[in-house]
């Protein structure tokens, strides 16, 4: 039988990357009080990160494009978390760092890549909080960051 989850990548033509090994002296996720929380992931294309800058060099829908990647990066360490998604309850908060200009001010708009993702996938439960910050550098250059809190069963 197939998860609905896996299901609804392949209707959404969507891929999930391989987990991205850390990038320091942290792990990928840890499981705690019924939440597993999700260390920051960044947007990979093809087995390298997105780089750039909102405001200088990376156009609004390539931030959110980045941000999307960065969602389905957050689905690929789930599942080789957890060995699938049947136990994921809820999305309860993606925290979504945006490598920005000091006036470029358009972070909600570029975090709306990864919420989205997260409302298509999962539903209701895909609606979440959320905080959309705008930051002088990213771990590789990335453009944009994105961590997340998910509630399981």
């Amino acid at each position: 039988m197939t998860d609905p989850i896996d299901a609804k990548l392949a209707e959404l033509g969507l891929v999930l990357p391989q987990a991205a090994a850390p990038v320091a002296a942290y792990v990928p996720t840890v499981e705690a009080g019924g939440m597993l929380h999700l260390s920051g992931q960044l947007p990979f294309r093809d087995g390298r990160v997105v780089t750039g800058r909102l405001g200088e060099n990376v156009s609004l829908e390539e931030g959110q494009e980045a941000a999307k990647l960065c969602g389905l990066m957050i689905a690929a360490q789930v599942k080789a978390a957890l060995g699938g998604f049947d136990r994921v309850r809820r999305i309860v908060k993606l925290g979504v760092f945006v490598n920005s200009t000091p006036d470029f001010t358009d972070q909600p708009k570029v975090a709306n890549g990864a919420s989205e993702l997260m409302v298509a996938l999962f539903g209701e439960a895909g609606r979440h909080a959320r905080a959309a910050v705008g930051v002088a550098a990213l771990p590789l250059g990335a453009a944009v960051e994105v961590d997340a809190v998910i509630e399981l069963n």
